[in-house]
């Protein structure tokens, strides 16, 4: 029913992904400078005559994010007519477009301007919402398209603060990991888990080293939580196999998140594919976890919600 729809939300899913990893790609390569202090521009000319590694870098980035923008935008007017009659739609669609407005102003004003490292920092945790966003609004039309929705068991108040606390913890989370990026603290310490097997009690001692030590304590804490509540998940929700697929699926990833983020400072940032990778983890994490926030709202509302679906049916 809504095929065109559902190809095109699919692609601009995948261009946030590449204006997520594009953004790291240019922390990682320090190629923010790359055009100067120009911007839309490089180096104030649109066809840039002094061509480096780090222009490419951040001229590529620039055009893939203007061109998911568009993307975006028309998702965002297209889900609002096709089903907007379904109660996340709206709200998904001006947040979406919305945030991804405002990463790239950030951007632009850390390009002509200059920022801290503790604002740049919040880049990437804007652009991460306008992935959700859009990634949950692909959702909403394979189910709009499929004419029902999910049936799903009302979720506890346990497990609602979990999905709730553990999407907010996230969020600190990915901003110190950006933080580390914009630092350049990604190899303040250079043992891994512990800063320095020269300190006998692999504490830091300055502030990089706390910078990469709070955001890989702080990645613990993460890790060991979703593994807690995927366990909840499997335990009390046996016949809702959503939330036991989409607690499964956020462990594997967050498994995933430690295992590069542990080979980053290993391999020295030898191989730039290891971070990369870092940043696609997480994001891909973010969004499952949105998944379940999408799914706590919808508690004492499925009948509500069912007949939207019925009603999509019948336009």
């Amino acid at each position: 029913m809504y095929k065109a729809l559902k190809g095109f939300a699919i692609l601009t899913t995948i261009g946030m992904l590449f204006v997520l990893i594009g953004g790291a790609l240019v922390t990682k390569t320090e190629s923010g400078a790359g055009c100067g202090d120009s911007w839309p521009l490089c180096h104030g000319e649109l066809i840039p005559s002094n061509i480096t590694f780090e222009l490419v870098i951040e001229l590529s980035h620039r055009l893939v994010s203007g061109s998911v923008g568009i993307l975006v935008l028309i998702l965002s007017i297209w889900t609002w007519r096709k089903i907007g009659h379904i109660r996340e739609t709206k709200f998904l669609s001006i947040l979406s477009f919305s945030f991804l407005m405002l990463q790239a102003l950030i951007g632009a004003a850390a390009v002509m301007w200059g920022q801290s490292s503790f604002v740049l920092a919040l880049h990437f945790g804007i652009s991460l919402i306008s992935f959700s966003s859009v990634l949950l609004l692909t959702l909403l039309i394979f189910e709009a398209d499929k004419k029902q929705v999910e049936k799903t068991l009302p979720l506890d108040k346990r497990m609602s603060f979990h999905i709730i606390g553990i999407i907010v913890y996230s969020y600190v989370v990915v901003y110190t990991g950006a933080l580390v990026r914009h630092k350049n603290a990604s190899l303040a310490c250079p043992d891994w888990p512990l800063c320095s097997k020269s300190n006998q009690l692999g504490f830091p001692t300055q502030m990089h080293e706390w910078i990469q030590m709070g955001h890989r304590f702080l990645a613990g804490v993460l890790f060991v939580w979703i593994l807690y509540a995927t366990y909840l998940a499997f335990k009390y929700y046996r016949n809702h196999r959503v939330v036991q697929k989409s607690w499964m699926i956020a462990a594997i990833l967050v498994t995933m998140q430690v295992i590069t983020g542990a080979l980053v400072v290993l391999t020295k940032l030898q191989f730039i594919i290891i971070p990369l990778l870092h940043a696609l983890f997480i994001s891909c994490l973010f969004g499952v976890l949105s998944y379940l926030v999408l799914l706590v709202t919808r508690n004492g509302q499925n009948n509500e919600y069912k007949n939207k679906i019925d009603k999509t049916a019948q336009l």
